[in-house]
């Protein structure tokens, strides 16, 4: 029966959608409806209002909804989400000022003389446009009305034009900023928690009980990371675009035939250009840029996008009400931002750490920029209010979005409840796994699904209810393992695709409405056929180059101050065939230096120092060696799974099957032990239950028959296979980092010579301060004194005259005679010390620089504090790539 009900859900939401019911309303809606009926059913016929729950009752699900909506209501200031008002405004701000119209206008002029010119300008705005609003309809009302009249005029082929427009148009759904990535961030984010732990099921259900490596887990992601992952798509997309569009006016010259402009290119012409097409790019070079850079957040980079747009809309309504005046907020805006990157650059802004004239200075410079800024936005805000009431239009416009979208994310989390309550998820999930051909299979299916969706439902509909219910399962298949970064990328592609194709697509019917009664349907529906090939090979050529998604995310992570540090397990693979990479390449060089270093004289080193340096070169030696093992036993797995990998697939294939039926058997046995006179299902349902388990029972035995007689055998086997991989690569960070810590030991240690010699003064102030000053403060001296010395590498016997001083002096009975003998200690060794430093620090200390800048990017890798900025960029097209990891599971 919880099929029957899950089907009546379906149903019921498509009849409410259909008949034209608010989507806001009919998702809850339709949830609601289904859950009390399936219900009050149970409690009518079974005895029991959870009867016709796969899980639980009526309850669980919809207090579930419950939660859902007070997790979106509440935790609106999350990025993914306090970002979509934003950006919103952004866009509506940027369409109502014309900046859209004067970018269409002028880029006609620039490209029209080149054959397609029209069409290729159209492109290009349409990128900009989707960098700057992201707001389909709007842009592709906006080309329709202003470059479909001039393209036609110019007898551009009318289906070419209104495919172009509308391709263009659409463009917003993929190029960042866009709503439609920052919804599937939100989603994702959810769906990668769920992906995790149906991944460590399958992990222990392979191995047993134990906790899964961190290196096979999925990585989460956010809406800057989507960003960032969008970027390569959008402009192979518009690339795409443009070589058509020059290819067709090539081969057929009078479809797109080249346009003179009115008008000379002059430097007024110019001037034109640069007032055009400045501005909007600074914005997004402003709110991607910073959002690249990790300076912001993707709330921040979206909090600049509005006021940029507001400041541009500022200048741009003055148009024609006399000019006086026209540019002076932004200008000013302009300035304060210098100003205040000035201020950052060159000057330490932190109030509470001010300690010279020139923070102050730095801080008086910060407060005047930040103060004309405000000013310039308030100038440019009170502009946009007061010239066509643009800014209150706009805000209303900004309000109606963002409800819209946060209204059907509530619906969405109530029908999400509603579809899990019957047990949908794990139809979706059977499903999709028994489909032949492992991932790409299912992939292909829900890429289906959702391509087909779009014909009828907004993007966001299908953003909010399918992607929670698929992507879980698609981001926890191990052999394909692909990130959330490049899922939700693919997503974006496929809901493009769907806007343009005919008959629903949304993008056709907002260029419709626009479109002069001359131009047909069937033109437009023809114009954008070869757009939606377009948009297919591009999905095609991301879907099977991860790399073009995942690179720009990567990149950006490892060479951000919050970078994680080379010691991270997530980095240990692709370090170690980075390392292996670069032993082959310049492993003579390695061994060179590390004989050279063996060779050297270290008689000036304390004994102790001596040993362990000697321990770390003889293990730096072993290094080369150790990575050929790994890659020794990784051509052995390798070699192994060419047998071991088809029978694999085969056993976790039925062992899949053999649980669904063992969930199924235990619900039977719940169903028996609740029946009879005083359970609360009848005597004769428990005899069902009983015959239904006993087939069950006879078909999961059957199943497990299947399994071949040699698996245990072939999974031993390949298990020490792996296993001697494993124990390689964990003897190989072992090794590394035995040699690496005791050089570095050493480097810190005769690095501190010149710290040492320039505190011999400070321990005989110290000794005066003893002797004159009173006991407070001698003990804030001491103690000041000690931290410097701790932090220099090898001073412990140093410190011993330190720490007996302080105890003399924290004692009832204060001796300073006795610390100031104490200190005299201090100082004797502090002397003897510098002998072996100094001599050290000339004669070894650079042949130890010289063996650290041989080595410090393989076997010293381990222990920096984080990447090299070569090291991480040539390990993020390693990162990059989704490495099947389904041998583990």
């Amino acid at each position: 029966m919880d099929l029957f009900f899950l089907i009546l859900l379906i149903v019921l939401m498509a009849a409410a959608l259909g008949s034209g019911f608010p989507v806001a309303f009919a998702l809850p809606g339709s949830a609601i409806i289904t859950i009390f009926l399936a219900g009050v059913s149970g409690y009518l016929f079974a005895g029991s209002v959870d009867a016709y729950f796969a899980h639980g009752g009526p309850s669980q699900w919809l207090s579930a909804g419950v939660t859902n909506f007070r997790g979106v209501y509440w935790e609106a200031e999350r990025d993914t989400l306090i970002a979509i008002p934003l950006f919103i405004f952004m866009g509506i701000m940027l369409q109502r000022s014309k900046i859209a119209e004067d970018l269409l206008i002028t880029m006609a002029r620039l490209f029209g003389p080149v054959p397609g010119g029209l069409g290729i300008s159209v492109i290009l705005v349409g990128a900009l446009l989707a960098a700057t609003t992201g707001i389909v309809g709007a842009t592709v009302v906006a080309m329709g009305l202003i470059s479909l009249p001039a393209m036609m005029r110019n007898n551009y082929s009318v289906p070419l034009a209104t495919g172009t427009i509308a391709a263009s148009g659409t463009l917003g759904q993929i190029i960042p900023p866009s709503i439609v990535l920052i919804i599937l961030a939100d989603q994702l984010s959810s769906s990668v928690d769920q992906a995790g732990n149906l991944r460590q099921a399958l992990f222990r259900d392979a191995n047993g009980p134990g906790q899964m490596p961190s290196d096979l887990a999925i990585a989460s992601t956010s809406a800057g990371e989507l960003f960032l992952g969008a970027i390569l798509p959008g402009l192979l997309l518009v690339g795409l675009y443009i070589v058509f569009m020059l290819g067709f006016a090539l081969i057929n010259p009078k479809a797109a035939p080249a346009v003179r402009g009115e008008g000379k290119m002059d430097r007024q012409f110019l001037f034109q250009v640069f007032i055009t097409l400045v501005p909007p790019l600074a914005l997004i070079v402003l709110v991607l840029g910073s959002i690249m850079a990790g300076i912001a957040t993707v709330n921040q980079a979206g909090a600049v996008g509005a006021i940029g747009s507001m400041v541009m809309a500022g200048y741009r309504l003055r148009e024609g009400n006399g000019n006086g005046g026209r540019y002076t907020p932004a200008i000013l805006a302009i300035l304060a931002l210098l100003g205040i990157a000035v201020a950052v650059s060159f000057y330490d802004t932190n109030i509470k750490r001010v300690a010279s004239s020139g923070d102050v200075t730095g801080i008086v410079i910060a407060a005047i920029a930040v103060s004309l800024l405000v000013f310039a936005v308030i100038w440019s805000g009170w502009r946009t209010m007061v010239t066509e009431n643009t800014l209150r239009e706009v805000m209303m416009e900004t309000a109606k979005g963002s409800c819209l979208v946060f209204i059907i994310l509530i619906g969405a989390a109530m029908l999400t409840s509603a579809f899990r309550a019957f047990g949908g998820e794990e139809l979706v999930k059977d499903f999709l796994q028994g489909l032949p051909g492992g991932f790409w299979a299912q992939f292909f299916m829900v890429m289906l699904v959702v391509f087909v969706l779009g014909f009828f439902l907004d993007f966001i509909e299908i953003a909010v209810v399918v992607v929670p219910i698929v992507a879980p399962i698609l981001l926890a298949d191990p052999s394909a393992n692909v990130t959330a970064v490049w899922l939700g990328v693919m997503f974006g592609l496929n809901l493009q695709t769907s806007f343009l194709t005919p008959p629903f697509g949304f993008a056709l019917f907002y260029l419709r409405g626009v479109a002069p009664a001359a131009v047909k349907t069937v033109q437009i529906y023809k114009g954008v056929l070869a757009f939606i090939g377009i948009q297919l090979l591009a999905l095609t050529i991301v879907g099977f180059n991860p790399q073009i998604v995942n690179y720009l995310p990567n990149r950006s992570s490892l060479l951000s101050e919050t970078a994680p540090p080379p010691k991270n397990p997530r980095l240990q693979y692709c370090i170690e065939t980075y390392t292996s990479e670069q032993f082959r390449q310049n492993g003579a060089a390695i061994t060179t230096a590390i004989s050279q270093l063996k060779d050297a004289d270290v008689s000036s080193l304390p004994s102790d120092l001596q040993q362990e340096l000697k321990s770390g070169l003889q293990n730096a030696g072993k290094a080369i060696p150790q990575m050929a093992e790994i890659d020794a036993a990784v051509a052995a797995v390798t070699q192994a799974a060419v047998t071991y990998r088809p029978v694999l697939v085969q056993v976790r294939a039925i062992e899949r099957d053999a649980r669904k039926i063992e969930r199924e058997i235990k619900e039977l046995e719940v169903i028996i032990s609740r029946s009879g006179p005083t359970g609360i299902y009848s005597a004769e349902r428990g005899e069902e239950a009983k015959a239904e388990m006993a087939d069950l029972q006879a078909t999961h035995d059957a199943l497990m028959a299947q399994i071949p007689a040699n698996w245990e055998e072939l999974h031993t086997g390949f298990a020490k296979v792996q296993d001697a991989e494993n124990k390689a690569r964990l003897a190989y960070r072992r090794l590394v980092d035995n040699a690496s810590e005791p050089v570095m030991k050493v480097t810190a240690a005769l690095e501190a010579a010149p710290a040492l010699q320039q505190m011999e003064e400070k321990f005989t102030v110290l000794q005066d301060a003893i002797l004159s000053k009173p006991v407070a403060e001698v003990q804030e001296q001491i103690d000041l004194l000690r931290s410097e010395v701790s932090a220099l590498e090898g001073t412990s016997e140093i410190r011993k005259g330190l720490n007996e001083a302080r105890k003399i002096m924290r004692s009832n009975t204060p001796d300073p005679q006795a610390a100031v003998a104490e200190v005299d200690k201090s100082i004797a060794a502090l002397k003897e010390d510098l002998v072996w430093r100094q001599r050290a620090f000339d004669e070894l200390l650079p042949k130890i620089r010289a063996y650290d800048a041989a080595t410090s990017g393989t076997i010293g890798l381990r222990q920096l504090p984080r990447l090299p900025d070569d090291v991480a960029v040539a390990l993020t097209p390693c990162l990059s790539v989704h490495r099947d990891v389904s041998l583990n599971f």
